[in-house]
């Protein structure tokens, strides 16, 4: 027998991972083209490069971090309402897990057997699963989601970075764009692949949005070279 491939139990690391390292990616280049962009050395688009590099990665760990821990804290309160509500209202808690199945499709013979087997076997984990939508594949875990967004932020940022270390300067604007494209749609195909999408919409987006969001900043940077100029 063949086994199926699933993806949703790397929903969460991979959603940290795949943001942090495009992050890392448009960020810095963001930061090091509207540098280069008012700039004619090499230092201030490296001091650029480098603090958002590192600021980045610990502002994605952070944020990461307490917004996964407060989805966490959302799911343990439900846990505990849902654990309270069915050691007083036990009857009440069936008949609503009954009407979850019928909903489902399933007739109200069978939905009320499934209800009441599913009960007797673990009822907190059925009406975690079935009425919160909460189970072990998809609930969060903070650290993994913060470890992950930091590492893959520094790995996506090191590479604009060493653009900017080795690329001609007059052409900076140029070599960051052009080299920042590629690593997009290189992340894009990673992460098509990683969690089994279309990898040619995947890279179609992020080149997209990429592509906007650099030339806003190089925007900023020319307007900003010419008034102190």
């Amino acid at each position: 027998m063949n086994s199926e491939n699933h993806y949703i139990n790397r929903s969460g690391w991979l959603r940290a991972a795949v943001l942090g390292a495009n992050d890392g990616i448009l960020s810095t280049t963001s930061l090091a083209i509207g540098v280069a962009a008012a700039s004619v050395t090499r230092e201030p688009i490296l001091l650029a490069a480098v603090a958002g590099l590192v600021a980045g990665a610990l502002s994605m760990a952070a944020g990461e971090y307490v917004s996964v821990s407060s989805q966490s804290d959302v799911e343990t309160a439900d846990l505990k309402r849902e654990k309270l509500a069915l050691e007083t209202l036990p009857e009440e808690e069936l008949e609503e897990l009954t009407d979850i199945y019928i909903q489902r499709g399933l007739n109200n013979q069978l939905a009320r057997q499934v209800a009441i087997e599913l009960t007797a076997h673990d009822a907190l984990e059925a009406h975690a699963r079935d009425e919160l939508g909460i189970n072990e594949i998809t609930q969060a875990n903070p650290l993994t989601a913060a470890f992950a967004s930091a590492i893959s932020f520094i790995f996506g940022g090191l590479l604009p970075l060493l653009v900017a270390i080795f690329a001609p300067i007059k052409e900076m604007v140029f070599y960051q764009y052009g080299f920042s494209i590629l690593f997009l749609a290189f992340s894009g195909v990673l992460a098509a692949k990683a969690g089994g999408s279309k990898t040619l919409k995947a890279v179609f987006r992020i080149c997209i949005w990429g592509t906007f969001a650099m030339a806003m900043s190089a925007l900023v940077g020319y307007i900003f070279g010419i008034q102190t100029a």
